[in-house]
């Protein structure tokens, strides 16, 4: 067995060995600059209500005014008193005629109409008169059917005509004071009146006549006398 021989020269520089584990965490650096401003934002919600100012402080008094005339205002309030009924009176009347034109029937002279208000012989006779009429006064069979007709289409059993014996019972005359001429249609048995109470004359609506008693409160027939041409 031979002696051990020297140290031999450095080898050559190894191959570069794995990667080692990663590190600790190093320490926090420096803040760094400001940066550049950011894009403008949406806008935000309207806010609330503010609260109420404070007043104000008080204006310059205004100019005297110009002196006022004297009024004579019972005058005028008796004036407007007065075209108020005026103005009632026509709204009364234009009911009327508006409710004749809707109802009316004629003949060659004259126009019908029933009112279909609830009045007595005497009321019925003014409210015709009031409106340049009378109450109707048929004087021949053609006028009688015609306003049988209508009282009869009209939904009514009975209404006042023209036709009274206030003067002298039993004397029946028309509203124009004229009597009974050659044409009359009462009803069978009619007029009957022993107590004499009955003076004023309904025609129902077969178109029959009935004397009865003025006080009653019944609808009535008016007529109008057409205007010559």
């Amino acid at each position: 067995e031979g002696d051990e021989g020297e140290k031999g020269d450095r080898g050559e520089v190894g191959k570069q060995g794995k990667v080692g584990p990663k590190g600790p965490k190093g320490n926090k650096g420096p803040v760094g600059d400001v940066g550049d401003q950011g894009m403008l934002g949406k806008i935000g919600p309207i806010g609330g209500k503010g609260d109420k100012g404070a007043k104000g402080l008080p204006g310059i008094s205004g100019k005297k005014g110009k002196a006022g005339t004297v009024c004579d205002c019972g005058r005028y309030r008796r004036f407007v008193g007065q075209l108020n009924i005026n103005v009632a009176r026509l709204n009364t009347s234009i009911k009327f005629v508006k409710n004749v034109i809707a109802g009316i029937r004629e003949t060659d002279e004259k126009f019908y109409y029933i009112v279909k208000e609830e009045k007595n012989y005497r009321e019925a006779l003014m409210h015709c008169r009031d409106r340049g009429g009378s109450l109707a006064m048929p004087k021949d069979e053609a006028t009688n059917a015609l306003i049988a007709d209508y009282i009869s289409n009209s939904g009514l059993f009975r209404a006042f005509i023209g036709l009274n014996d206030m003067e002298r019972e039993g004397q029946f005359v028309y509203a124009d004071n004229s009597p009974l001429q050659n044409y009359s249609n009462w009803k069978q048995g009619e007029p009957h009146d022993p107590a004499g109470h009955e003076d004023c004359v309904e025609m129902l609506s077969t178109g029959e006549w009935n004397d009865s008693e003025c006080q009653v409160t019944i609808y009535f027939v008016c007529e109008f006398l057409k205007k010559r041409k």
